[in-house]
């Protein structure tokens, strides 16, 4: 017989994150009664999962809570019988998430680890090992759901619906960053914040932001520096540009609409502190050591400073609305389903959603401005066709989506980019080097 409260199995437990996924069921454990908890991960990342593990065991310690939380990499075993499976892996760990970044600039391209090429690759990377876990929870955990952290969260979301027969959403950190920033800036409850996101995820713009009840909207737009993520640089917009927007748009379009600068600003970086994914790994590293305290039994201040700060925040509300049927709005990636007339029904889109028990249904769109419409589509049929060639290992259809980027300027960059690019990922792409 099934023991009284929830289990959460999650899939990449030795991450940096963690902590505050812990601190999170802890908080909010009377509506979101968890009652085991298991960390999976693979065996090159025992060593994390063990240093976090015990962390977690502390912190579950000092709240008095009945939670039992298990270590292992046996999936199958986490997996069985759950009710939540949350996902925040990186397949290749941060060294290939540094070739992600590095080999594009050698190209005149920009190199960033959800946008662009580097997108692509973590893509092609991830897609087959979450489809894996997929048919793992068909088998083990058949009416559970998957919460799919691991980026890039749209496409990979969108694998999952169409390749799985797994309830699985898409989540990302903007969204509820936006809100806090919103309630900081503004100085009242996030309850007070009414935003409306129309896009993909990592490709949204704000078309609505009310706060107790007053449009904010054209004063936001006024402003060229506004919100900006840890893991994006702050170069300032064109103020004419964002006042003629017409919604506020996420900090990742700056890759598109201010390449040239982007990409010199990312060389620059580069040449002083090595790529992102270096600056990471010491962030992490510093992480792991304060982690490693056996008197640390709290969450450190220091994650705040990771890219995907209150992710965990926005895992937990969405476990939380879905366990009690909350009726609450969340913005979340999900199936199309006609929100969006210009794309297929079966496209994820990262839209704000009425979260119920049977899952979030996407709220119709007040407003979808037409100069936006053209670049949504672009970016979805390279999405498309990347995660095409994720599950045929097609290089033909590779080459496709590489070239139909916008961020890639022409094939002749692009052929040479994509081979470079496999190759250096060859160890985690066995539908693209079949063994002979």
């Amino acid at each position: 017989m099934k023991k009284q409260g929830l289990k959460i199995a999650v899939i990449g437990g030795g991450s940096s994150y963690t902590p505050e996924l812990v601190e999170g069921f802890i908080r909010f454990h009377a509506e979101l009664p968890v009652r085991e908890l298991w960390l999976v991960d693979i065996d090159a990342g025992l060593h994390k999962l063990n240093i976090v593990g015990a962390l977690a065991k502390r912190m579950v310690e000092r709240s008095g809570l009945p939670i039992e939380v298990h270590l292992t990499t046996d999936r199958r075993a986490a997996v069985k019988d759950a009710d939540f499976v949350s996902t925040q892996m990186r397949v290749g760990m941060l060294e290939a998430r540094g070739r992600d970044e590095t080999i594009p600039l050698k190209y005149g391209v920009i190199g960033q680890e959800t946008t662009g090429p580097g997108g692509m690759l973590k893509a092609l990377r991830t897609i087959p090992v979450l489809l894996d876990i997929c048919r793992d929870m068909e088998e083990l955990a058949p009416n559970a759901w998957l919460l799919n952290f691991t980026n890039p969260a749209g496409m990979v979301t969108e694998a999952i619906q169409r390749h799985s027969r797994v309830r699985s959403i898409g989540l990302c950190n903007a969204p509820i960053g936006l809100t806090k920033w919103l309630s900081k800036t503004y100085g009242t409850e996030p309850s007070a914040i009414d935003t409306e996101f129309v896009g993909l995820n990592h490709l949204h713009w704000v078309t609505r932001v009310d706060v107790n009840g007053d449009d904010k909207l054209p004063e936001l737009l006024g402003q060229t520096e506004g919100f900006t993520g840890k893991n994006v640089p702050s170069t300032g917009w064109n103020p004419r540009f964002i006042r003629s927007l017409g919604g506020l748009p996420s900090y990742y379009l700056k890759y598109f609409y201010m390449t040239d600068e982007m990409l010199a600003e990312q060389q620059e970086a580069f040449r002083r502190d090595g790529n992102r994914a270096a600056v990471v790994k010491r962030v992490e590293d510093e992480l792991f050591r304060l982690y490693a305290d056996p008197n640390l039994a709290e969450k450190p201040k220091q994650l705040e400073q990771r890219g995907g700060a209150f992710y965990s925040e926005a895992a937990v509300n969405l476990m939380k609305s879905l366990h009690n049927g909350t009726n609450d709005i969340q913005t979340l990636n999900v199936a199309n389903r006609g929100t969006l007339g210009f794309l297929p029904d079966d496209a994820a889109i990262e839209v704000n959603c009425l979260v119920t028990k049977n899952g979030p249904l996407p709220l119709p769109l007040t407003r979808v401005p037409e100069n936006v419409k053209g670049l949504i589509h672009a970016v979805k049929t390279y999405e498309r066709l990347t995660i095409q060639a994720a599950v045929t290992g097609d290089r033909d259809i590779a080459l496709q989506a590489m070239v139909h980027h916008p961020l890639v300027p022409n094939v002749n960059v692009a052929a040479p980019m994509l081979d470079e690019m496999l190759e250096a990922n060859r160890a985690y792409l066995p539908a693209f080097f079949p063994q002979g």
